[in-house]
C-alpha cells in the first residue's frame, strides 16, 4: 500500500509511473487526497475539542475546590455536550479513515523507473539468456506422454480423488520431487536463508498484509467456516512473521526460505498451454524472502537473480531472464524479473520463478518498520522469488533429458534422488 504522503509529495510521478502499469491513477489519487485533507480536518477538530474538554475537566475541580459549585455544575453540563460532540466526530472520524484506507487498496505499487512499457508478456524485455537447445530425436515426447510411459505422474488418479489440477506423484516421479526440493533447500540454506516450515493457511489479515487481498481473491481457495486461504506461495506466512514489528537497521539483511504446497484457483485457465504439468492447481515451491534495507534492496534483488539462475545452471537448464513489462507486472511488485526454461519437446519457454522487490509496499500494509542508525523510524523493503517452484522444471527436466534408454537425471540431481535414469 502507497503511503498517502508519498502520494502526496509525488502526485504527477506516481500518476504517471501507473500508467506503465496500465492503471488510470489520476481520479482515484485526487480522491485519496481529498479524503486525507478531510481525515486531517476532523482529526484536528476532534483533538481540539477534547483538548478544550480536559481543559474544562480541570477547571471545574478548581471550581469544586474554591465553593464555586453553582458554576462549576453549570461548566460540567457544557462537558456532556463536549463528549457527544466528540463521539459524533469520532465517528465521523473512523468512516473517512475507512474510506480513504478503501481506496488506498485498490491502488498498485508503482514500478520502478526501469520497469518497461507493454501490455503482455509479449513486450516483456529480455535481459539474459544462458545454454543451448537440446538436440531431440523427431519422436520425443511432450511430458505429459513420458509420464505415462514411465508411471511417474497420475492426473487421472489425481481427478478422480480431487479434480484437474491435482496429480498424484508415484514412485521416481514422487522421488524427483522430493529430490529437487532438497536440493533447492540445501543451495540456499548455503547461501545464508533461514529455513521455515509454514503453515499451509492463512488468516485475512495476512492476505491484506502481503496484497493478495482484495486483489487475487478470486484466485485463492477459501476455508469459508474459518475465513482462511489456503496459501498461493511460502511468501504470504513467511512475510507475515514480521507484521506489526519494529527492526533495528542492524538485524539486515533477514533471508528465509521456505518449502510449501502452492493453491491457485487460477478459474477459467484451460487448453494446451496449461496441458499436463504446465498449470496447475496444487504444486510443490521452494521460495526464498529477504527482508532489507531500503538502500540495498535493489542489490539484493540481483543477488537473488543471480541465486537463481545458479540452480537452473546446476540443472542444465536452458534459461532466459525477463524484465516484466507495466501490464505484466503484478499489482504489488516494482520490479520483477521472470526466468524461464526451455521445453524441448513443447519447443516452447516455459516461467519457473518471479523474483521481485515490492520496496515499502507490503510493510505499509505490514505496519512493519525499523529503526535506522539516525534514529528514525522508517519502512523496511521486502523481496521474494522461486527458488524454485516445481512442476515446470520437471516437465523441461523430462522432456530435456528423454533418450532411448530413459530420462537420465542431471548429475547434481542423482544423490538426491537415489537414481540416474528413469525407465
Amino acid at each position: 500500500m502507497l503511503q498517502v504522503q508519498y502520494i502526496k509529495d509525488h502526485r504527477e510521478e506516481v500518476i504517471n509511473l501507473l500508467a506503465i502499469k496500465n492503471f488510470k491513477a489520476s481520479d482515484l489519487i485526487q480522491q485519496v487526497i481529498d479524503l486525507d485533507i478531510k481525515r486531517r480536518n476532523s482529526q484536528k477538530k476532534l483533538d481540539d475539542l477534547l483538548a478544550e474538554s480536559n481543559r474544562s475537566a480541570k477547571e471545574i475541580g478548581m471550581l469544586y475546590k474554591t465553593g464555586k459549585v453553582e458554576e462549576a455544575n453549570k461548566l460540567k453540563e457544557v462537558t456532556i455536550e463536549y463528549k457527544h460532540e466528540a463521539k459524533v466526530l469520532s465517528d465521523r472520524l473512523g468512516e473517512v479513515s475507512d474510506q480513504l484506507n478503501a481506496l488506498l487498496l485498490e491502488i498498485p505499487n508503482v514500478p520502478h523507473p526501469s520497469v518497461p512499457g507493454g501490455n503482455t508478456e509479449q513486450d516483456n524485455v529480455l535481459v539474459f539468456e544462458e545454454g543451448s537447445f537440446p538436440e531431440l530425436d523427431e519422436k520425443a515426447l511432450p511430458h505429459w506422454d513420458l509420464i505415462k510411459r514411465y508411471d511417474i505422474i497420475n492426473f487421472e488418479l489425481g481427478n478422480k480423488v480431487t479434480g484437474a489440477g491435482f496429480p498424484f506423484y508415484k514412485g521416481k516421479g514422487a522421488r524427483l520431487q522430493r529430490g529437487l526440493i532438497n536440493f533447492f533447500l540445501d543451495r540456499a540454506l548455503e547461501a545464508g536463508y533461514i529455513e521455515y516450515q509454514t503453515p499451509l493457511l492463512v488468516n485475512r489479515d495476512s492476505g491484506y498484509g502481503t496484497g493478495q487481498l482484495p486483489d487475487k481473491d478470486g484466485q485463492m481457495y477459501k476455508i469459508n467456516e474459518e475465513d482462511y486461504y489456503l496459501i498461493p506461495t511460502a511468501e504470504v506466512p513467511i512475510t507475515n512473521i514480521y507484521r506489526n514489528s519494529i527492526l533495528k537497521a542492524a538485524d539486515f539483511p533477514i533471508k528465509n526460505v521456505a518449502y510449501s504446497n502452492c493453491f491457485r484457483r487460477e478459474a477459467g485457465s484451460w487448453g494446451k498451454d496449461v496441458r499436463g504439468l504446465n498449470r496447475l492447481h496444487q504444486f510443490d515451491k521452494v521460495e526464498i524472502v529477504q527482508i532489507q534495507h531500503p538502500e540495498k534492496s535493489y542489490e539484493t534483488l540481483e543477488e537473488m537473480k543471480d541465486h537463481v539462475a545458479s540452480l537452473l545452471r546446476e540443472l542444465k537448464l536452458p534459461f532466459r531472464i525477463m524484465r516484466l513489462c507495466g501490464g505484466d507486472l503484478s499489482f504489488t511488485s516494482a520490479l520483477t524479473y521472470d526466468f524461464e526454461v526451455f521445453s524441448g519437446a513443447q519447443k516452447k519457454w516455459l516461467e519457473v520463478s518471479s523474483v521481485s522487490n515490492f520496496e515499502s509496499f507490503q510493510a505499509n500494509r505490514l505496519k512493519f518498520r525499523f529503526k535506522d542508525t539516525d534514529g528514525k523510524t522508517k519502512l523496511t523493503h521486502t523481496l521474494n522469488g522461486s527458488a524454485l517452484a516445481l512442476p515446470r522444471i520437471v516437465a523441461a527436466l523430462l522432456e530435456n533429458n528423454q533418450t532411448e534408454e530413459g530420462i537420465r537425471m542431471p548429475e547434481v540431481l542423482i544423490p538426491y534422488t537415489g537414481f540416474e535414469v528413469i525407465s
